[in-house]
């Protein structure tokens, strides 16, 4: 790696900082020569030598970003290349001129987008070449993900890795012959530039178009799905679970926790997999792999010391140094795997990191309107990181010597520095207790002091210049964070919680939806656009049911029905099985993927499995468990050699397989007796139940229309009863909290 040391690992301007695609990627260097080699095969075909940018004059076009709702577009509307927002008029534009198309897909908070755009977007030399030779559009890849799926498959196999921005340029029919991610203006570092990749592809294109022709069609054939109902299903079983496991354990750094090596992702879904193996068959070390891998990201850079919340990955195996993007469905699944972790163990200190997650959601995250953001930029005044970064002086300056010495020596904040330019990112080294003891100090009050000085740096902070906020309000990312929220209400009881999830559910369902109530994908500045992707519909269902299970107000167990039986109508594939990641209302592409690969995010299809398999649970209806059968069985090749790739699909096979808990309260909420029985439902670890609360009135009708088995369910001696039904066979109602904690332990 090129990286530089000062007591620590710190960053040098080096591509390997891109914003990676995901965790599990080839090194940047071993897809760096795969495109430099695509590059010299393209010089070498060129006959004439290269254009001269000197020759090239913009045409004068405007630039139609201006008119875009997305802040990523818009960062782009003052450049001197006339951008085009993805649609018809570029295409056509391209095919009437003959052009090729370059295309630039990133997002608002992206790093090297920044980077890239300052050296060459706004640069008029590189505006010149582009506009002369090129139509291009860019593309705000949380947006319109369907394109950014496509391309960076072709980015992934035409170089071995991805990351943005991403490069393409494809022919006026979407066909993409070339593709990379950053690329400085000119070539230094053994890196070829912008400008003579635009030269070269510009000759190629006007004297050997043959070559590129064949070369877009050859590569657009080379990503259509493959879809075969007649091959052979493999069986996934217990067997598959342990052999996720394994290739877990065989990845974990015992060290600093985490799986691999640099960078680190948090992969969320890694350790809520392990919690449940871990509850399966009691194995200390999937639990210890869980507390060690939570505590570690805690202590480390990667988490906000000040101000709560984590950052998107760690360019360091210690967690120390972050790729300082803040994204929401970071927040969203990290808390969920806090929350799980506090239920499994009992251990307050993954309960409190949780409530801090939250608070910095509900603090900076949330709109007035009730969506949640998408994301906070790693860049302020033009550097990655100052936001967050101290140096000794500044932190005595505020809090005085002694505690800010005090302050200095627990979060490692140095005269030379662990980040840049004898900057310090705050971590702890030490655990409170462990330094308080070194110390001699009472642990209560030096945590007193820290929290004290923690809240004045944090007044300070926000003095400074904030990094952009991406407020953007996207319905998946929405669906984790009101899932992350319910569940952190179930576990931790805080209303503040569940009113927020609410108030996000809410302003989806009405703001969100078309006329016959399928949802959209993006909102913004009162504007909603875009057919919603599988994310969307799938995420949100999983909000709408831990919402219900929450809340248990039946309009949310109703929308996830709808939104679910919608899913299947406009994603499923009636020949392959599986879900589409387009539907019948989105765009058509040059081509259709079915997602199950569990990186950064889980995919679709993985959380629609398990949906269909809780919904078939809460409903009775075998349809939609046999539907996640099929599901399963669509990938069943995949995830059978490599389990450690879906590992949310192995949380899903978990449910299926495993003895699962169908629970129905019948009682009146308002009383402090039925209440008793629901926190008993809702304080332990039960990843494989369902539960449904059936009260008397329009509720409970409700309730019986959607959930037919329930109608005969009710109290028993005017009590507040619970039935628990294991296993196709249920047991003897009770009436009393303790007795049901006892059953369903």
């Amino acid at each position: 790696m090129n990286m530089c040391r000062r007591e620590g690992l710190r960053r040098s301007l080096s591509p390997e900082r891109m914003c990676l695609e995901e965790p599990e990627r080839e090194t940047w260097r071993h897809g760096f020569w795969l495109t430099l080699w695509l590059f010299f095969v393209f010089a070498a075909f060129s006959p004439g030598g290269r254009v001269c940018a000197a020759d090239a004059k913009t045409d004068g076009a405007s630039n139609l970003l201006t008119n875009e709702k997305s802040p990523y577009l818009l960062q782009h509307a003052g450049n001197p290349v006339n951008w085009y927002p993805w649609g018809e008029e570029a295409f056509q534009k391209a095919e009437k001129e003959d052009k090729p198309i370059f295309l630039s897909i990133g997002y608002a908070t992206c790093h090297w987008c920044h980077v890239m755009a300052h050296e060459s977007f706004e640069d008029e030399e590189v505006a010149r070449i582009l506009n002369k030779y090129y139509i291009a559009i860019k593309v705000d890849r949380e947006e319109r993900p369907d394109i950014d799926k496509i391309y960076m498959s072709v980015c992934q196999a035409l170089t071995g890795r991805g990351g943005w921005p991403l490069t393409i340029i494809m022919t006026p029919y979407g066909k993409p012959f070339f593709a990379g991610t950053y690329f400085p203006k000119t070539g230094r570092m053994g890196m070829p530039g912008l400008i003579d990749i635009l030269n070269q592809i510009a000759t190629i294109w006007e004297k050997d178009r043959v070559r590129i022709l064949k070369a877009g069609q050859e590569i657009t054939n080379a990503i259509q799905p493959v879809s075969d109902p007649d091959k052979p299903v493999h069986v996934v079983s217990v067997d598959t679970l342990k052999k996720g496991y394994s290739q877990l354990a065989g990845r974990f750094d015992s060290k600093w926790g985490g799986f691999g090596t640099a960078p680190k992702f948090p992969t969320p879904h890694q350790l809520t997999f392990l919690l449940r193996w871990h509850r399966r068959t009691a194995d200390p070390d999937a639990i210890k792999m869980v507390e060690k891998s939570l505590d570690e990201m805690r202590y480390g850079g990667i988490y906000d010391q000040i101000g709560s919340g984590f950052h998107r990955y760690s360019v360091d195996e210690q967690w120390l140094v972050p790729h300082f993007e803040k994204m929401l469905y970071d927040q969203a699944m990290l808390a969920m795997a806090y929350i799980e972790a506090y239920q499994a163990t009992g251990k307050t200190r993954f309960g409190k990191v949780a409530r801090k997650i939250f608070a910095y959601v509900l603090r900076d995250m949330t709109a007035p309107e009730g969506g949640f953001y998408c994301a906070e930029d790693a860049d302020s005044e033009g550097k990655e990181g100052l936001f967050y970064v101290w140096t000794p002086e500044e932190i005595k300056g505020h809090l005085g010597d002694v505690s800010g010495d005090l302050f200095c020596r627990f979060y490692d904040i140095t005269k030379q520095g662990n980040f840049e330019e004898g900057k310090s990112i705050p971590r702890m080294s030490l655990t409170l207790k462990a330094f308080a003891q070194k110390e001699g100090m009472d642990p209560a009050k030096l945590d007193r002091v820290l929290k004290d000085a923690r809240e004045r740096l944090f007044d300070v902070r926000e003095k400074r210049v904030h990094p952009l906020k991406d407020d953007k309000i996207l319905t998946s990312w929405n669906g984790l964070m009101i899932a992350a929220l319910a569940k952190g209400h179930q576990a931790l009881g805080d209303e503040l919680f569940v009113d927020a999830a609410r108030k996000s559910a809410d302003f989806i369902l009405k703001n969100l939806r078309t006329g016959d109530g399928r949802l959209l994908r993006r909102y913004r500045n009162g504007d909603a656009a875009y057919a919603g992707y599988l994310d969307d519909y799938a995420f949100m269902v999983w909000g709408l049911i831990e919402l219900y299970e929450a809340t248990f107000e039946v309009t949310y167990l109703e929308a996830a029905i709808a939104l679910n039986r919608d899913m299947i109508d406009i994603f499923w594939d009636k020949k392959g099985g599986g879900l589409y990641f387009t539907g019948e209302g989105n765009e058509a592409l040059i081509t259709r993927s079915k997602e199950i690969y569990d990186g950064a995010l889980p995919s679709g299809n993985s959380v629609a499995a398990l949906n269909f398999l809780r919904l078939g649970r809460m409903t009775g209806r075998i349809d939609l468990e046999k539907k996640a059968e099929q599901l399963v069985a669509t990938f069943s090749r995949d995830v059978k050699t490599q389990p450690v790739g879906y590992t949310q699909l192995l949380s899903a096979l978990e449910f299926m397989i495993s003895p699962t808990q169908e629970i129905v309260i019948a009682g009146d909420l308002s009383l402090d007796t039925t209440r008793d029985m629901v926190r008993a439902v809702h304080a332990g670890f039960l990843p494989n139940k369902v539960v449904l609360l059936h009260q008397n009135g329009p509720d409970g009708k409700r309730l019986e229309a959607l959930s037919p088995f329930t109608k005969e369910m009710g109290s028993i001696n005017h009590k507040p009863t619970v039935y628990v039904c294991e296993q196709y066979a249920c047991k003897m109602p009770v009436t009393d909290a303790d007795k049901l904690k006892k059953l369903l332990n």
